[in-house]
This record gives C-alpha cells, structure tokens and sequence, in this order.
C-alpha cells in the first residue's frame, strides 16, 4: 500500500500516501494504520518524521492517535465535518468579512432554497410552518426576545439546507447556523421592525416552497441574505 518516501518533502509524502488510502478506500473507517516501527519501514522515515505526518493527519480529522496498551493510529475516514469544523472556526472568530460571508451566503441559500422547494414534501412543509410560528410568538413577545427569534430564524435556515438532501449544504448550512449567530449580535440592530422584517420574509419564503416556485424561493433567499447583510454592514461604517 504505502512506498518509501520522497527525500525532498518527506512527512508531507508520507501525510499525501495515507489520504489517498483513505479517500480510495484502501483503508475504511474503523481500520488501525501499521505499528509505528512497520510504518518506518515502508516509509523509511524516522521516527520523528512519521509522528509529524500522522500529527498532521489527526489534524486534518482523518486519524484518531489513541495511547495506551490497545493504542495506535485509527482511521476516521473523509467527511464533511471536516469542511464544515473549518469554515466554522473562520466564522465564529470572524476572520471572515461582512461582505465576503454576504457574497457567500447569497449564492448558497439562494440555491438551497431553489431546492428545497423543488424537493420539500408536504410534511416537510408543516414542520417550516411549525418553526414559523414559535418565530412568531417570539416576535410578539418584544424585542427582548431578539436572541431567541433569531435562534428560530437560524433553524429555518438549516431546515432548509436539509430538505436538499444534499449532505454538502447540510454541512455548511450547519455550521453557519451553529456560528454566524455571534455576527448577528454584533452587528445586526435589535429592532421589532427588523424581526417583523425577517418574519415576512420567511412568511413568503415557505409559500413559496410550499408552492414548489424554485426560482420565486431563489429570490427571496438572495434579497433577504442581501438585505440584511446591509444592515449589518451599516453598523460598521
């Protein structure tokens, strides 16, 4: 499976061998790497070498590095946690700007709402409804409820990513929400004229779903990502 390494970038050699056993499925989920002295061998790296690519790699959330008497390398396999761990950290330490997460976001939930109404069954339908009403009693409730309407808004959202039944938006779209809420505190204004905003905008974004209009939820996904992310960008200025 695995060759002697290229002397001239030796541990990254070793990392590139076991991702491709990994993502080939060479090696499954579940399965130990060799014992770290047969794994210097095939590699004929030293030891310091091969605990910096295998490091590496435990990094990346490809391998688990377990100690003790049962102890080895154990592969985690290739997911799109790993996409989704990333983007995360980016988002919640804001090391993404306004606009870049707004240009990002427009594209996605535009699509994700193309698809959603494309493919939402009916009881797909009565669960957005459900979590547009607990928004709504939110929403009655005054703006000091703001965090809890927003934590709703966020489900929709994510909701939505999943009635694609495509694991890559639902990673992503997970991660936004799980993140993107320290943006929102931030930056975007705590007014009961904003909540009634975003809850007319959901209001006409699940008929639309429910309507099956794909490109009808296209467009009111884009403005209302566009919109608010203005607001939140007049905050700044």
């Amino acid at each position: 499976m695995f060759r002697q390494a290229k002397q001239s970038r030796v541990y990254q050699d070793v990392v590139e061998q076991i991702q491709e056993a990994i993502v080939t499925g060479k090696l499954k989920t579940g399965d130990q790497l060799p014992a770290e002295r047969d794994l210097k061998e095939r590699f004929q790296v030293s030891r310091g070498t091969l605990r910096e690519a295998l490091r590496v790699l435990e990094q990346q959330g490809l391998i688990e590095i377990r100690t003790g008497v049962t102890g080895g390398s154990v592969v985690k396999g290739v997911g799109t946690e790993q996409v989704s761990a990333s983007l995360g950290l980016l988002i919640r330490y804001k090391k993404v700007s306004l606009q870049n997460l707004a240009e990002f976001r427009i594209g996605l939930e535009g699509d994700i709402a193309a698809l959603a109404a494309r493919r939402a069954e009916a009881e797909d339908v009565d669960g957005l409804k459900i979590l547009l009403s607990t928004a709504a009693d939110y929403l009655a409730k005054g703006p000091e409820y703001w965090d809890s309407f927003i934590s709703t808004d966020e489900k929709i959202h994510l909701r939505l990513a999943e009635l694609t039944r495509n694991p890559l938006f639902i990673s992503v779209l997970e991660s936004l929400s799980t993140n993107i809420h320290t943006y929102y505190e931030s930056f975007l204004p705590k007014e009961e004229a904003l909540m009634r905003e975003n809850h007319q905008d959901m209001v006409q974004l699940i008929a639309a779903i429910e309507a099956k209009d794909s490109e009808e939820a296209r467009r009111i996904a884009r403005e209302h990502v566009r919109r608010f992310s203005s607001y939140m960008e007049k905050q700044t200025a």
